[in-house]
C-alpha cells in the first residue's frame, strides 16, 4: 500500500474496543482489506503522530443477505472488511472525544 491515508477508514468504537482501550491501551480500527500490520503500523505512526508497539489483524467475511420484496428479488452479500487491533507504547494514548 502507498498511500497511508486509504488503509485507516474508521476507529471501530464498541464496548470491547473501550475495555482493550483502557486495560491495555489497543485501539480498534477498520482498515482497508489489503493493509499489511507493517502498512497500519506505519499509517498510525505517521497520521495519527504515536509509536505502535504491536499489530493485530481479523478479517471478516460478509454475511449473505436476501432482500425479500415483490418488486426486487435475488440475493447478495455485505462487504468483506478487516479489523487491525493496535496496541500503543506506554504513556501514549489516543484522544477519542
Amino acid at each position: 500500500m502507498k498511500d497511508l491515508h486509504k488503509v485507516i477508514k474508521t476507529i471501530r468504537l464498541s464496548e470491547k474496543a473501550t475495555l482493550l482501550g483502557e486495560r491495555n491501551n489497543e485501539y480498534v480500527f477498520s482498515v482497508d482489506v489489503e493493509a499489511t500490520k507493517i502498512d497500519i503500523k506505519q499509517a498510525v505512526e505517521k497520521l495519527l503522530g504515536k509509536k505502535v508497539t504491536g499489530v493485530r489483524t481479523a478479517n471478516y467475511d460478509g454475511k449473505a443477505r436476501q432482500e425479500r420484496r415483490a418488486t426486487r428479488g435475488g440475493s447478495g452479500r455485505t462487504n468483506h472488511w478487516k479489523k487491525a487491533i493496535v496496541r500503543l507504547k506506554e504513556g501514549e494514548k489516543l484522544d477519542l472525544a
